[in-house]
């Protein structure tokens, strides 16, 4: 059976006239009657009765015509489903985020999701150490990384978003909270809070090369998974932190935060996934995280 004679029997009962039809369906009279007759052969039924004014269902006609007009409707929403994923506007993605763009870069993102992407639900995931992310896209628990390099995964494609400054997170009442900027040298009497050196931290390493670069044995004493805990114990008194600048987005009272001077003070921020991944609404959604920055 062709689906063209389902869209001519359902022209023909719905304009109760072959002429009609034939104009509707920019075709000739004599081939929709012959469509007709032979749809009818094939179901072994009469559908129409016809006169020389008007046609008219029979009752197997207009039964059939509520299952045709059903299935035409189920194919029509087939083919605009099709074409939507294949314009990337329908999927689900989960986006994960490392601690500092967590605060600073998912409220906007989500937001602007929601508006150029409305038909892709998206899960977000914040508070993510690079090696969690990096296992989370081999895995498949996330399918877009907001990460800090570097990533020495081949398998991934990474692109560089932006490259934030480094501030350190001081107590209030801290001797270095009085001065409007803080250096690298300065830090070599302070208690340090970090983030985990178990869990290959990138932070980590970029917070211990500078002191060290600067000739300073770091004194850590606290190292966190997170990088809100990592703030509630500066608030604490417990230490000071180096974190990048989108942190201060995260404004506890008792913490206050001052630039960090020095050589290589600032950390770059990159959107990752994994490089066989094709889907449209993927990267239609790494092209939107793009134009942000």
């Amino acid at each position: 059976m062709d689906l063209r004679h389902l869209r001519y029997f359902v022209a023909v009962a719905e304009e109760r006239h072959f002429g009609r039809a034939a104009d509707r369906l920019h075709m000739a009279q004599p081939p929709l009657s012959q469509a007709i007759r032979q749809l009818e052969s094939e179901l072994g039924v009469e559908l129409l009765h016809r006169t020389t004014r008007r046609v008219d269902l029979t009752d197997a006609g207009a039964a059939y015509l509520a299952r045709a007009r059903a299935i035409l409707a189920g194919v029509d929403e087939a083919a605009h489903e099709a074409r939507r994923v294949a314009a990337g506007a329908v999927g689900h993605l989960a986006i994960g985020c490392v601690g500092s763009a967590t605060y600073s870069l998912l409220p906007a993102l989500s937001r602007r999701l929601a508006t150029e992407l409305p038909g892709v639900d998206f899960a977000f995931r914040g508070e993510l150490l690079v090696p969690d992310q990096i296992e989370a896209l081999r895995s498949g628990g996330i399918d877009i990384a907001l990460l800090r390099p570097p990533v020495a995964d081949l398998s991934l494609t990474v692109t560089p978003l932006r490259r934030d400054r480094l501030v350190v997170a001081l107590p209030a009442d801290h001797r270095l909270a009085r001065r409007q900027q803080v250096r690298v040298a300065d830090l070599g009497r302070c208690d340090l809070i970090v983030h985990s050196a178990d869990r290959r931290s990138v932070m980590y390493g970029v917070v211990l090369g500078l002191l060290r670069d600067a000739g300073i044995d770091p004194h850590i004493r606290h190292e966190v998974g997170e990088t809100s805990t990592l703030v509630t114990l500066v608030a604490g008194g417990l230490g000071v932190a180096v974190v990048p600048e989108p942190v201060t987005a995260l404004a506890l009272a008792g913490v206050v935060y001052r630039p960090l001077v020095g050589p290589a003070a600032t950390v770059d921020l990159s959107v990752a996934y994994r490089s066989d991944r094709t889907e449209p609404h993927l990267r239609r959604t790494v092209e939107v995280v793009r134009r942000m920055f």
